[in-house]
């Protein structure tokens, strides 16, 4: 392609609202630009590399038994009802009614596809000996974004491979699974990333089980934790942590007291404020966070037009609800996620609980003063003003790190006081028949120089990356709810058992220009540069430089090489700033005192001396170059 002949409008200043490398550097490269806030137009440079990421995706899908189909983006609403995944999504979900003559019909744009694909198979599926199928297809998405952020790294809009597997029994499933993971080991290699999997949690997809692909960079928008022994990683969503034991044992060293603390709801603020109430400091770490939550099973479809009251021995089961109170150490964060799977595993034999998701939401403070005490300043004992009754039940989840006796500034469950000295087991366990109710769980986020789950003396430490992929094995949640169903060698049915693999193909494009760039601009991966070779002529009304060039141009196109020919009427410098920025990973110089002397100047774009090569040599010398990197590149990519 001749430069005057596309549209490539570089940029010379650093757009003011770009937030991160990435972002810059396709602004200024000309990749991209934004129509609104999530939504990007791809420019051809930009498009041009993302459909070489595409090519790999789909190259190696390919390899891994997948079969490419094209779905829809416009979803009835329906489907992710009977899923339930039209309030897991929440405001995520962009849906809409339209009329269609004299009715109204509600309908969603496709932020994945698991309920649509489901439904296919669903509808042509039926026997064990279709199975194992895995379908995919390289689609545009679109999810309502609160704060699209970090350019094309965060968009309402984008470009995602998903694949879906359906399998009879879980080692169909594993082996798929191994089949996808391999497969994204070797998309993200033959890209030119330097990509990590993780443990992953599954989010709003749902799932028994998945692995995150992602690219360490400082600015990444997620946090992964990693062990020293280098035998754990995972997303801080998913991270556990190692052994910590508890010690509810301790006698109080000191009196209890309350402390007045006006307008101190937060741990940041009593810690700033504790100076000016007890005239010493006080560090987060020495405080207690408790959070009161009301817990409950949550009702399919399906359940919702049964009739309730039938579940439950009498009682509906929406209006059964349990009050959990979680305690942290004041510097700690909850994870909602291993919360949940808690909440799970100790209601698991719970009638009400059996099979279903559970809900939870923070107490409200008109529900907490009714009770007898007030959200901002609650203390681990106020379990005491909860009472049991029929349709409430409570009880009390601490974090290892905060079930010790030593000394902690807690809550003293009335507006604008906190107690100091509180201990365990005279606040909360002498006197009292709460212990049976108190659990002590791992549920928080994991931090740097917390010990790792293998507990072999590994010590986890903080990154941060991209997610440019992610594999779940989601079991039979979605063929379940909507009916895909096999007869197996004995006329049996059961529900298929289901994987999903996704990646996001305008991430892979915004990692490579987040890892691999200078101050000069972009430095391409071979494999999704936009082109591979930059051919410059110093003078372009110089009519030798112009007939070496374009016989160059020929040939390279003729010998399969991807070339952009800048055969803009410009200063060298000018060219060189913008070869630079735009990255292109080889650039070949045609002019000037060396083409009198009978040679071209040869560049990688990250060399620091460029090679001569003879006029008549340069083509072949061009080619040979790009074959070696090419094999260099393929011997890191995983077989």
């Amino acid at each position: 392609m001749r430069w005057s002949q596309t549209f490539i409008p570089t940029l010379k200043e650093v757009p003011a609202d770009a937030e991160v490398p990435s972002h810059r550097l396709m602004l200024r490269a000309g990749l991209i630009r934004q129509l609104m806030a999530g939504a990007y137009t791809y420019l051809p440079l930009g498009w041009k590399a993302l459909r070489k990421a595409e090519a790999i995706v789909r190259e190696e899908m390919e390899s891994a038994g997948a079969i490419e189909l094209h779905m829809p983006a416009l979803h009835p609403i329906e489907l992710y009802e009977r899923t339930g995944r039209r309030a897991a999504f929440g405001n995520v979900l962009i849906n809409f009614q339209v009329a269609r003559g004299d009715r109204k019909v509600h309908l969603a744009l496709g932020p994945t596809h698991e309920e649509v694909v489901t439904d296919l198979v669903a509808h042509h599926v039926s026997s064990y000996r279709q199975l194992p199928l895995t379908l995919f297809q390289i689609q545009t998405k679109f999810r309502n974004e609160e704060r699209p952020r970090f350019g094309v790294l965060r968009t309402s809009e984008f470009l995602m491979k998903d694949a879906y597997s359906f399998s009879t029994s879980l080692e169909q499933l594993d082996e798929v699974y191994r089949r996808q993971y391999r497969a994204y080991c070797r998309i993200f290699a033959r890209a030119g990333l330097a990509y990590v999997p993780v443990e992953a949690e599954s989010g709003p997809i749902g799932g028994s089980a998945s692995h995150e692909f992602m690219v360490l960079t400082p600015n990444g928008e997620d946090v992964l934790l990693a062990s020293d022994k280098g035998n754990y990683a995972a997303n801080r969503e998913k991270c556990e942590i190692g052994e910590r034991k508890p010690n509810f044992e301790g006698e109080p060293t000191h009196e209890r007291k309350e402390i007045h603390t006006p307008d101190c709801k937060s741990i940041a603020d009593l810690c700033a404020g504790w100076p000016k109430f007890a005239g010493s400091k006080l560090k987060p770490k020495n405080t207690l966070k408790t959070l009161v939550f009301r817990v409950w099973p949550e009702l399919t479809a399906d359940e919702k037009k049964e009739d309730a009251a039938q579940l439950n021995q009498g009682m509906p089961v929406a209006d059964w609800y349990f009050n959990w109170i979680v305690v942290l150490r004041g510097d700690h964060e909850l994870n909602e996620g291993k919360f949940r799977r808690e909440l799970q595993e100790i209601h698991l034999h719970e009638v009400n609980f059996v099979g279903k998701q559970v809900g939870l939401r923070l107490m409200s403070e008109e529900d907490a003063q009714a009770a007898g005490f007030q959200i901002g300043y609650v203390g681990p004992d106020a379990f005491k003003y909860l009472s049991t009754h029929q349709a409430s039940h409570t009880r009390i989840i601490i974090d290892p790190d905060a079930a010790q006796s030593q000394f902690w500034v807690a809550g003293a469950n009335k507006k604008d006081h906190h107690c100091v000295n509180f201990n365990w087991k005279r606040d909360c366990i002498d006197g009292t028949s709460f212990r049976h109710i108190m659990h002590v769980r791992d549920i928080r986020n994991a931090v740097e120089g917390d010990p790792s789950p293998k507990n072999d003396g590994g010590i986890l430490h903080e990154s941060r990356g991209i997610e440019v992929g992610h594999v779940f094995k989601l079991g039979t949640k979605y063929s379940e709810a909507l009916g895909a169903t096999f007869l197996d060698e004995k006329e049996q049915r059961h529900p298929i058992i289901m994987g999903c693999y996704g990646i996001g193909v305008n991430r892979i494009i915004a990692a490579a220009a987040e890892t691999s760039h200078d101050e000069n601009g972009l430095i391409w991966p071979l494999a999704i540069a936009p082109y591979e070779v930059l051919l410059i002529p110093l003078n372009v009304t110089d009519a030798e430089v112009m007939a070496t060039a374009n016989r160059y141009y020929d040939e390279l196109r003729a010998a399969g090489v991807d070339v952009l020919f800048d055969d803009r009427d410009a200063r060298p410098g000018f060219k060189f700033k913008d070869a630079d920025l735009i990255g292109i990973p080889l650039r070949v110089v045609i002019g000037g005192r060396g083409l009198q002397e009978g040679q071209v100047e040869i560049k990688w774009r990250t060399a620091a001396e460029p090679e001569k090569a003879p006029v008549e040599a340069g083509v072949r010398r061009v080619v040979e170059m790009l074959a070696a990197r090419r094999a260099e590149d393929a011997r890191g990519v995983p077989a």
